[in-house]
């Protein structure tokens, strides 16, 4: 499994944080970042894949 996909997970899980308590705490900005993190992490896993698939053609 490639680190970007370990990192965009981890990112995700924090962005999901953010935006959880963004929303308890009536905090916009917190609940802004939270899913901008997880949008972010949704794409470095998303590249994590793209390598992860790469490699394995390569190895065919």
């Amino acid at each position: 499994m490639d680190e970007d996909r370990i990192k965009g997970a981890a990112q995700q899980a924090k962005g999901g944080i953010k935006d959880a308590a963004g929303k308890v705490t009536g905090d916009q900005k917190l609940q802004a970042e939270g899913k901008a993190d997880k949008a972010a992490g949704k794409v470095q896993s998303a590249v994590g894949g793209m390598k992860d698939k790469a490699r394995e053609a390569l190895d065919d």
